[in-house]
């Protein structure tokens, strides 16, 4: 009776916290769902991150499993009400937790997870930034659950004869391996960090050079919708905030650098000003320039 107990109270405390989900159509049966422009804390409980579905025909895809067990299992649940198709297959665009905690909602529901070969250096049984940073209650049932495969490069995949493909940055970008999804056939795109709106990206685990190139190469493909990692637009020309962004700060540190200066000079210059209304500019623009300012300065340029 003990145990039965205890299971009945973990129960009721897993149907408790609800974060009040709704899917957004965004494309040809493409749903996404559209977190707050702002950090993970205990007021949105790690609903600050996108996350997509789409209809195949027969199975939903899902790019991107969100912040939590409980966030992927609503998710999940909300987009059966459109059509209760299966999950066969999850993608993880990168290895920062706000994108993958869902996994285990996903795999105990026998979706195979297919991720980048960097999961492979992420330690479980640490705590992760999530679990720091919401409340328990939403983190509840939370178990960090690894991809159990990796894309090493590009990879075409077939679901209902429609064509997926899987898109490995060729340089470090946003972080040491980013994939990005494309399906050619309804001109769609799902981004995950490489494309921020909304508010600022964030440069603690990439590479400007690397970033910038990627996202030229993206903005050469045959798109229509473009769901970026954060932010609400879905148009093309969405990456443009994340793009201009970084070419911007590079071309100033550049100068900074040509002068002799260093990273103070370029904190107290570089305010970029015209950024300063977008989510998170005081949390991350100076960070960024130092982030920049540390790999422009040894890099080949």
């Amino acid at each position: 009776m003990r145990h039965l107990g205890l299971w009945l109270a973990f129960a009721s405390l897993l149907l408790a916290f609800e974060y009040g989900l709704k899917p957004q159509k965004v494309g040809e049966e493409i749903y996404c769902y559209f977190g707050k422009p702002e950090a993970m804390d205990r007021h949105n409980n790690g609903n600050m991150v996108n996350s997509c579905f789409v209809d195949m025909g027969k199975e939903w895809l899902v790019i991107d499993s969100g912040p939590t067990y409980l966030y992927a299992k609503e998710a999940s649940e909300q987009i059966f009400r459109i059509k209760p198709l299966p999950i066969k297959l999850v993608i993880n665009t990168h290895v920062h937790d706000d994108h993958w905690l869902g996994n285990g909602y996903y795999k105990q529901h026998g979706a195979t997870i297919l991720g980048s070969e960097s999961f492979d250096d992420i330690d479980v049984n640490q705590r992760t930034r999530m679990q720091n940073r919401i409340s328990e209650e939403a983190y509840q049932a939370t178990i960090p659950v690894l991809p159990q495969g990796s894309v090493k490069a590009d990879q075409k995949i077939i679901i209902a004869g429609e064509t997926v493909i899987l898109k490995h940055a060729e340089e470090k970008a946003h972080t040491k391996e980013d994939i990005y999804v494309y399906l050619p056939t309804r001109r769609a795109l799902f981004a995950g960090d490489l494309v921020f709106n909304d508010r600022l990206p964030s440069l603690r685990d990439g590479d400007i050079n690397g970033w910038i190139s990627t996202l030229e190469e993206i903005k050469t493909m045959d798109i229509e919708v473009l769901v970026g990692g954060h932010g609400f637009r879905t148009d093309k020309e969405s990456l443009n905030l994340t793009l201009n962004y970084l070419k911007e700060l590079k071309k100033g540190i550049q100068k900074v650098l040509d002068r002799g200066g260093d990273i103070s000079d370029a904190v107290n210059e570089l305010t970029m000003s015209s950024y300063s209304k977008e989510g998170m500019y005081e949390e991350l623009h100076k960070a960024n320039i130092n982030a920049a300012f540390q790999m422009l300065e040894w890099g080949d340029e």
